[in-house]
């Protein structure tokens, strides 16, 4: 196609965009003049009123009179125009912003520079040092133009639907046609069309309602703020919805591992996000533990810690009247209940009240006999590895698991975290996102696609897409010829 010419037939010229962009829901056709003129854009990435203003509006003022395409260029008050008659040439120019005009009889085109520049907010939840630093806002149309800027690609598919008899919510599906997965696109397109509700007001209640197991405490579907971490998930084949009013994009299918990915892994070198993602899960694999451990220990098994250190703790605890179980469950809701008062609270009041009552409370409660001052380190160490969590809802998860892994340590000590563990690994085990293991590759064992699961590689390990989710495009790159580096005199 790279050198194939306009044809002459306007209603040829439609054909072979609308062939060529097969489900994009924001293509415009329009016809003038007796459809003797074509103007042909995408919506999305069009100014509205540059395109009523300065190239609809003219246009309509020559109706009955004959023209040339030098003729439109002089009547078009607007600096960026092109002719051409290479027709991927055409395409590249209407995936940028542009507008694409056409009269009957010329293998030419006219193309007018008319691109919109979407509106951006400021991350709130998954704030990235390098990177990017935009976020989606509440429009449908304008995280769309977000997501095509990033991905100007005539595999890019936009389905529009809507949902909710009362809201009348629109929802965008966005994927690239070659790489995603046809079977993934035929479920959830059934679930969404099929979905009977009065009102959807957020993405997040869209995923709640067409995931696999809505009684889990596990999404498996990932919210996000980010265009350019979305860019990257579909990529690798994930499917995007966008709700009408709702700043969060929702991904899907995803494996456990996906919660635990940051765009920032992706903009740092390999070897430090290999070691950044890394130590993200460690941290909120340990912050699940590590209170359980407290009490496990020194409930049951005393004698596995150290003299030196047991003197500490018996020290330290000499004056607390609650078993090691009452004492953490005490101080774990504690630090629940400061953290939900901060978020309740405007940012810079809910940041102070956390500081000050974290500090105030947490010494009156040593002062006071009610807890020791080493338990409260290791509760402040675990919610501070919580935090760890790029994704917001993972983070609560993590959080909420510490509560039944504490009370069985302290009915059952290292056994109970053995069962607590041992059930947490198959309920895992037994839950799919669009019907995908949640756990791969590690059930079912693919060894070969644990570099995208959980490493971070050097960039030729991705010339090939993982086999999760996979569509017919199965090469990104090719590896030999990244790998290539020539000097710009051989």
């Amino acid at each position: 196609m790279t050198n194939q010419p306009l044809p002459a037939s306007l209603k040829a010229a439609v054909t072979f965009v609308q062939d060529s962009m097969p489900v994009t829901a924001d293509l415009v056709v329009r016809t003038l003049h007796g459809h003797s003129l074509g103007v042909l854009f995408v919506n999305s990435l069009v100014d509205s009123d540059t395109l009523q203003r300065a190239i609809l509006a003219p246009l309509q003022r020559l109706a009955g009179r004959s023209n040339t395409l030098p003729e439109l260029m002089e009547l078009l008050p607007l600096g960026n125009l092109l002719l051409t008659r290479n027709a991927s040439e055409v395409l590249d120019y209407l995936l940028r912003g542009w507008v694409y005009l056409h009269l009957h009889g010329h293998a030419q085109a006219l193309l007018v520079q008319a691109d919109i520049t979407p509106e951006k907010s400021d991350p709130q939840r998954e704030y990235a040092v390098i990177g990017q630093q935009a976020a989606f806002t509440e429009n449908l149309d304008n995280n769309v133009t977000l997501i095509r800027k990033l991905l100007p690609d005539t595999s890019l598919c936009h389905e529009s639907l809507t949902i909710g008899t009362r809201s009348k919510t629109r929802v965008g599906m966005m994927y690239i046609g070659d790489v995603a997965n046809e079977q993934n696109l035929n479920t959830l397109r059934q679930r969404l069309q099929e979905l009977e509700i009065d009102s959807v007001i957020s993405s997040s209640v869209l995923s709640q309602l067409i995931d696999d197991n809505s009684t889990s405490v596990f999404a498996q579907m990932l919210l996000t703020e980010r265009p350019d971490f979305v860019a990257y998930a579909m990529n690798e084949g994930k499917i995007v919805l966008l709700l009408d009013g709702s700043s969060l994009a929702v991904l899907a299918p995803c494996t456990l591992w996906d919660f635990m990915k940051t765009a920032e892994d992706y903009n740092t070198r390999w070897n430090l996000g290999m070691f950044i993602r890394g130590l993200r899960i460690l941290a909120m694999l340990s912050s699940t533990q590590i209170t359980a451990l407290y009490v496990a220990a020194l409930t049951f098994h005393y004698q596995v810690i150290p003299v030196n250190l047991l003197d500490s703790l018996i020290e330290s605890r000499l004056r607390v009247p609650f078993p090691p179980l009452y004492e953490a469950l005490l101080l774990e809701f504690i630090i629940e209940l400061l953290r939900e008062a901060g978020a309740r609270l405007p940012s810079k009041v809910g940041q102070t009240m956390g500081i000050v009552g974290g500090i105030v409370i947490g010494e009156a409660a040593v002062q006071a006999g009610f807890t020791s001052n080493i338990l409260i380190m290791l509760v402040a160490l675990g919610a501070l590895a919580s935090f760890t969590s790029p994704n917001y809802i993972f983070g609560m998860v993590i959080r909420v698991l510490r509560f039944p892994m504490i009370i069985l340590a302290g009915w059952f000590g290292a056994l109970g975290i053995a069962l607590g563990g041992a059930f947490l690994l198959l309920h895992l085990l037994r839950m799919s996102s669009l019907g995908h293991p949640y756990l791969w590759p590690m059930y079912p064992l693919r060894l070969r696609n644990w570099r995208e699961a959980l490493l971070r590689m050097r960039a030729p390990a991705y010339a090939n897409r993982s086999d999760y989710a996979q569509g017919a495009d199965k090469s990104r790159f090719s590896a030999a010829k990244a790998k290539q580096k020539r000097d710009i005199d051989e």
